[in-house]
């Protein structure tokens, strides 16, 4: 998931684990989203430690700027862009060329009436 609104994200050091703090800054969301979506997607797990800190990998910062972008940029609902995510959303059916020339002469007929 790359445009021109994750460009304008701050580059990730190359780091091993990451504070929430550090990953708010890089993804530009707050640190109690951050928790709410650990709630909301599944594929979101960021160790814990002591005290319950949490410690971000480098896939996990991804995961969140993925999940930014269908959020934020792409106007996906959480439960759509869990499903974008995991892979399970459905494709809309394809279009059948000849069905919208049927429409169209239906909406003219009507059309004339009127």
């Amino acid at each position: 998931m790359t445009s021109a609104a994750s460009a304008e994200l701050p580059p990730i050091p190359s780091k091993r684990y990451f504070t929430i703090g550090e990953v708010s800054e890089l993804c530009l969301v707050k640190p109690h989203v951050l928790r709410y979506w650990e709630k909301e997607f599944p594929m979101l797990q960021p160790n814990k430690r002591r005290g319950n800190r949490r410690y971000y990998r480098i896939q996990d910062i991804l995961i969140v700027r993925d999940i930014r972008e269908l959020l934020h940029e792409q106007g996906f609902t959480i439960d759509g862009a869990r499903r974008k995510l995991d892979g399970t959303a459905t494709a809309p059916p394809p279009i059948d060329i000849s069905e919208i020339g049927k429409l169209r002469q239906e909406l003219e007929q009507i059309i004339e009436l009127l």
